[in-house]
C-alpha cells in the first residue's frame, strides 16, 4: 500500500515556495543599487515592483484553472520556471542596462511565477487540514510575508560582494532550486481521506468541514452576491494596508516626532507584525468563524486610523500601527480558508485567483491614492480619515455577508425538510 504523505511535511513545502516568492517584498533593497549604478529615475524603478504585483494577480486569476487541472506538483515546476527565469533574466538586464528588459523579466516573468507559485498550495492544503483550514493556509501565507525581512539581508549581502548582476543570477537559481524541491512534495490527500482521530470525533470535526456553504466552481462563484463582498473587503483591506505601509516611516516622523533612524526601525518591525499577523489571525479563524474575523479586523482599524492622527506618545503610536498591520496580514492568509467556507473545495485555486485581481487592483490604487491625498490635502491626516471611511464600508460588507450566508442556509434546510417529506 502507497504510504500517506504527512500533512505537516505538505505544509512545510508550501512554506519553502512562498518564502521564496515572497522575496518580492524585499525589492526596495534594490531600488538604490539600481538608481545609482544605471542613474534610473526612482518612479521608473519601483515600476517594476507595481509591473510584478499586477501580474502577480492577473497569473493567479488566469492560471487558477491550471492549478486545478494539472495539480499542486505541475504548477509549482511552472511557478519555478517562470520565478526562477525572470529573477535570472533580471542579471541580463543589468548586464545589458537595459530596465524595459527588466520590467520585462522581473515584473512580467516574475509576477507570473508569482501568481501560480502563491496559490499553488492553497487548495492542497485546505483538503488536507480540513479540521484547521485557517491555520494551514496561515502558515504558508505566513512565510510569504517573512520572506522580506529573510532574503533582504541575503540580497544586500550578495550587491556588496557580487554585484547586483550575479545577485539576480544567484538568486535567481536557489528560488528554481527551492520552489522546483517543495513542488515535489505537493499532492492532493487520497479521496476519503481523514486526519487521524477524525472518525473519533465525528460530531466535531465533520460539523467543520461539512459546514461548506456549497461547491462551486469558480464560473459559479463569480455570480455570487458572496465572491464580490469578499472581493471588496479584501480590496479596501489590502488598499489601505499597502498605502500605511508605503508611507509609514514619514508619517510617524510627522504625527510623533520619530527619528529617520528610529521610524526605520519601526518599518523592520512592521514586516514582523505583518507576517505574524498571518498566522495567528488565520488560525484564529478556525474558532470564531471567518466573518467574525473580518468584522473584527474592520472595527479594529477603524479606531486605529481614527485614532493615529491625534496620538503624540511614541510607543502608544506604534502599538496602534502594529495592530493595525496584523489586520492586513491577517486578511491575506484568512481568505483561502473563508474560501473554502463559502464555495467549498471543488475549485479553490481557481477562486482564489479571482479573489486576488483586488491585489493587483489595490496594488495600483493604494500608493497613488496615497500620494494624491498627501499632495492634495498636505498631510497624511486627511488620508487615515478617508481610509477609516472606507473600513466603515468593508465593515458593513461583512453584515451583507451574513445576511447572504443565512439566506443560503434557510433555503438549504428548506430544501432538506421538502426532500424529507416528499420521501
Amino acid at each position: 500500500m502507497e504510504k500517506t504523505k504527512n500533512r505537516w511535511l505538505i505544509a512545510l513545502s508550501a512554506v519553502g515556495i512562498h518564502i521564496s516568492i515572497g522575496s518580492v517584498y524585499a525589492w526596495s533593497v534594490y531600488t538604490k543599487p539600481l538608481t545609482e549604478q544605471f542613474n534610473w529615475e526612482l518612479t521608473d524603478v519601483q515600476l517594476t515592483f507595481s509591473i510584478a504585483i499586477l501580474f502577480l494577480g492577473l497569473s493567479a486569476a488566469f492560471l487558477g484553472h491550471f492549478v486545478e487541472k494539472y495539480g499542486p506538483r505541475t504548477s509549482g515546476i511552472l511557478s519555478a520556471c517562470f520565478f526562477g527565469v525572470g529573477i535570472a533574466g533580471s542579471g541580463l538586464a543589468i548586464l545589458l542596462e537595459n530596465i524595459y528588459l527588466l520590467y520585462v523579466f522581473y515584473g512580467v516573468f516574475g509576477g507570473i511565477g508569482l501568481g501560480v507559485g502563491y496559490i499553488t498550495p492553497v487548495s492542497t492544503l485546505v483538503k488536507w487540514f480540513p479540521d484547521r483550514r485557517g491555520l494551514a493556509t496561515g502558515l504558508a501565507i505566513m512565510g510569504f510575508g517573512f520572506a522580506a525581512m529573510i532574503s533582504s539581508p541575503i540580497i544586500n549581502f550578495l550587491i556588496n560582494s557580487v554585484g547586483l548582476m550575479y545577485t539576480f543570477f544567484i538568486l535567481g537559481a536557489s528560488y528554481f532550486v527551492i520552489i522546483i524541491c517543495s513542488a515535489q512534495y505537493l499532492a492532493p490527500p487520497k479521496k476519503g481521506w481523514v486526519p487521524a482521530g477524525f472518525d473519533n470525533k465525528a460530531g466535531d470535526v465533520k460539523a467543520k468541514v461539512s459546514k461548506d456553504l456549497a461547491q462551486l466552481t469558480a464560473n459559479e462563484a463569480i455570480k455570487t452576491k458572496r465572491f464580490w463582498y469578499l472581493w471588496i473587503m479584501l480590496f479596501i483591506n489590502i488598499t489601505c494596508g499597502i498605502a500605511i505601509i508605503s508611507v509609514a516611516s514619514p508619517m510617524a516622523q510627522e504625527f510623533v516626532g520619530m527619528s529617520a533612524a528610529a521610524a526605520a526601525t519601526m518599518v523592520g518591525l512592521i514586516g514582523v507584525f505583518n507576517g505574524a499577523g498571518r498566522i495567528a489571525w488565520a488560525s484564529f479563524s478556525d474558532y470564531i468563524g471567518r466573518t467574525n474575523t473580518y468584522t473584527a479586523f474592520f472595527l479594529i482599524q477603524i479606531i486605529a486610523f481614527f485614532a493615529l492622527p491625534s496620538i503624540t506618545h511614541i510607543v502608544l503610536f506604534q502599538v496602534v500601527l502594529f495592530i493595525a498591520i496584523t489586520c492586513y496580514g491577517g486578511g491575506f492568509a484568512s481568505i483561502p480558508a473563508y474560501i473554502g467556507d463559502m464555495f467549498g473545495t471543488k475549485q479553490l485555486s481557481a477562486i482564489h485567483g479571482y479573489i486576488l485581481t483586488a491585489w493587483a487592483a489595490a496594488g495600483l490604487v493604494g500608493p497613488i491614492l496615497t500620494a494624491w491625498l498627501r499632495e492634495t490635502t498636505g498631510s497624511y491626516q486627511s488620508m487615515l480619515y478617508i481610509f477609516s471611511a472606507m473600513f466603515i464600508v468593508a465593515f458593513i460588507t461583512t453584515f451583507l455577508v451574513r445576511i447572504d450566508v443565512h439566506r443560503l442556509r434557510k433555503q438549504q434546510d428548506l430544501n432538506i425538510t421538502d426532500k424529507k417529506a416528499a420521501s
